[in-house]
């Protein structure tokens, strides 16, 4: 039960691990927290579902536990997550949190919840707390709970005009446009905006399907990519793909795929003395070259992590290599890949090409994320053992000047880096390797491969 209550979200397996009384416990809770939170009458949680089969399930019961606890529930239907997010910061002050059920990009029979309380992420100590909490109400068996009045709401259109109106300057843009929106949620926000601006596109998969018939929804896999590509390279111009919930973004051109990194040193260049928060798979070159015209700090992966490093900072921009891209300048500062499309569209408007940009950057050479299997309840053991024999690092190990330790172990060396880090949402560790030489990238890669070798086979882990 526990590894359902992650860093940043609540995920897991319906109907095994998301089950009625498991579900109503977690609104019911929430509820509570709410309530004790604020200490005032008539609250509202906004609740928004994904394209998910099991989706609408899940709202009912969680919508039943909210309202044993006296919060009135606001039903945004079908949306993306940034929509979720949105009614937070244009719904009016009686909203007081919300919840976005969504599996986001894993596979079709998970489900979860991301939780946004008084406009910050609900995570970390607060999600294991909650976790603890619903265990206790299980083990007592609570009586079922009775359905509740709902009231919906259309957040959607709110969120639509808003958008529409603040990129109104690209109306009749004329661009070789192309989206994929892999029959998750994106397409019921991005397509009306696009529409209204007068801006045509070429789309695939729009429709939301949680069955996903055509290929997953999640656009940090080549796999998933292969069709928009073709597109792109066909009609030229540039392809956006969105994940299940529409809160991460590849920007597709006929050269390559920009990372979020790569996309937010583009956009810091069009920011006033911008301050970047970015996690610890960006890449070298970003913290470089936004630390030339501004401030870049790097901090946790996850989307709640950054978000509260931007509202401490007051920063610009956050990103993060699998495309969470977060906008605090002219926007709320949450990740919306919605948003961000519009942003590229801009760019695109200002002449600004984004190959030409990407190829005046320093030479590197990276990998993608490459994820090691392990278990849940041991990969942040084996992180911490890690970390540890890098006191006393093996002779076979190269050189190294410093080490990061604010998300897994990110290794600096003369040339590049190594990163290894436990995943939040998955039984995985996860490596990734850069360096201005190629060679290196499997130097460094063999030296990890070997040490997580040797301490799998002399631990529990192995």
């Amino acid at each position: 039960m526990k590894t359902i209550f992650r860093e940043y979200d609540i995920r897991g397996i319906y109907p095994h691990e998301l089950y009625d009384k498991r579900v109503q416990a977690i609104g019911f809770l929430l509820g509570e927290h709410i309530v004790n939170y604020f200490k005032k009458p008539d609250l509202k949680v906004a609740i928004g579902y994904d394209a998910r089969v099991h989706s609408k399930q899940l709202f009912e019961w969680l919508a039943q536990g909210f309202a044993k606890a006296g919060v009135e529930v606001l039903n945004l239907g079908l949306v993306a997550t940034p929509v979720a997010y949105f009614t937070l910061f244009e719904g009016g002050k009686q909203i007081a949190a919300s919840v976005m059920i969504t599996g986001s990009h894993n596979p079709k029979e998970y489900n979860g919840f991301k939780i946004t309380l008084d406009k910050k992420p609900f995570f970390g100590d607060e999600i294991y707390a909650l976790g603890e909490e619903v265990e206790k109400i299980l083990q007592a068996k609570i009586s079922t709970i009775a359905m509740t009045h709902i009231t919906e709401v259309n957040y959607l259109e709110c969120y639509i005009q808003y958008l529409t109106q603040a990129f109104k300057h690209l109306q009749g843009l004329q661009i070789p446009l192309t989206l994929d929106c892999g029959n998750g949620v994106a397409g019921v926000g991005i397509a009306p905006i696009l529409n209204r601006l007068n801006i045509a596109y070429d789309g695939l998969y729009m429709n939301p399907d949680g069955e996903f018939p055509n290929h997953h929804p999640d656009p940090t896999e080549e796999k998933n990519l292969i069709e928009i590509k073709q597109k792109v390279t066909q009609k030229g111009g540039v392809g956006f793909a969105f994940d299940g919930d529409g809160d991460r973004i590849a920007v597709i051109t006929p050269k390559r795929v920009l990372k979020g990194d790569e996309l937010a040193i583009i956009f810091a260049k069009h920011i006033p003395n911008p301050v970047v928060v970015g996690e610890v798979k960006c890449s070298m070159n970003m913290y470089n070259e936004i630390n030339r015209i501004g401030r870049a700090y790097m901090y946790k992966t996850g989307h709640s992590n950054i978000k509260t490093k931007i509202k401490e900072l007051n920063a610009s921009l956050g990103a993060e290599v699998s495309g969470h891209l977060f906008f605090n300048d002219r926007y709320f500062g949450y990740d919306d890949a919605i948003y961000a499309a519009l942003r590229v569209l801009e760019l695109m408007q200002k002449g600004v090409d984004l190959d030409r940009e990407i190829e005046s950057l320093p030479v590197l050479y990276s990998t993608d994320e490459l994820k090691i299997q392990t278990t849940e309840e041991s990969k942040f053991s084996i992180i911490a053992t890690f970390r540890e024999r890098l006191h006393h690092p093996p002779s076979y190990f190269p050189p190294f000047e410093d080490v990061i330790n604010v998300d897994g172990v990110r290794i600096n060396f003369e040339e590049g880096w190594a990163l290894i880090r436990a995943s939040n949402t998955t039984p995985m560790l996860v490596t990734r390797f850069e360096s201005y030489k190629q060679e290196n990238l499997k130097i460094y890669e063999k030296a990890m491969h070997r040490l997580l070798q040797e301490i799998n086979n002399s631990s529990q882990y192995s």
